[in-house]
């Protein structure tokens, strides 16, 4: 038996040195990425994001919620935070770590809330039950996206056709809109190229803005 017990030590020193050498190899990665981004980049936890950004449901998931790997700093002229996510749920046996990345742009102009992602046989479930997300004139994009937002022409400023042309040709990825930044994340960790995906997609939605929706939400600040 006590042979057993040694093999199984010596398997579970190989898992742990197996995920303690991925770990470093992945903050290394994003380090150099980030070093030629012009982006600070710091490993270290950070546990105060799901208080910083409340509007973003997916920060606020669990429990033990934290940012690490965690690059910042100026891309095209607007601030985006780039990182990797934890949570846990359950306890026990079924306690689970989650972990996941996303990136985090902050928009020049104030923004409404919004929720975009990919649709799936669930949300066709609910349109039977008249639970119906928002609807465009673009039938493929209806298809391929569902949509919430309590005010349904601030989507349909945002989602306009040529935005709704730019996201079905671009990578998917769940977003999020709080009133001054754009979330873009997928329930994995993502890579060195899918972080510059999902920075591409946030940045292509924020460009699109039109224009007169962008002085009515200036001017909405302004005469507060």
């Amino acid at each position: 038996m006590s042979g057993v017990y040694i093999i199984v030590a010596i398997a579970l020193a190989a898992l742990l040195a197996i995920a303690i050498w991925g770990s470093a190899k992945r903050r290394k990665e994003l380090e150099v990425w980030a070093a030629g981004r012009g982006l600070r980049f710091s490993a270290a936890r950070d546990a105060g994001f799901d208080e910083r950004y409340r509007g973003f449901g997916c920060l606020r998931r669990g429990y033990s919620r934290c940012a690490y790997n965690i690059a910042e700093g100026d891309w095209n002229s607007r601030h985006v935070t780039a990182f990797d996510y934890r949570y846990v749920t359950g306890s026990g046996k079924n306690r689970q770590t989650h972990r996941f990345s996303a990136i985090i742009f902050r928009s020049h102009v104030t923004l409404k809330p919004l929720r975009m992602r990919s649709e799936n046989v669930f949300d066709r479930v609910s349109e039977f039950f008249g639970l119906d997300d928002i609807d465009f004139e673009s039938a493929e994009f209806s298809r391929e996206f569902h949509v919430k937002s309590s005010d349904k022409r601030w989507a349909y400023d945002v989602l306009h056709q040529r935005t709704m042309e730019f996201l079905l040709s671009m990578p998917r990825f769940s977003i999020e809109f709080d009133d001054h930044h754009v979330i873009a994340w997928r329930n994995r960790r993502f890579n060195v190229e899918t972080f510059e995906s999902a920075i591409a997609v946030a940045e292509g939605i924020l460009d699109r803005l039109p224009e007169y929706a962008v002085h009515e939400q200036e001017g909405g600040r302004g005469s507060k």
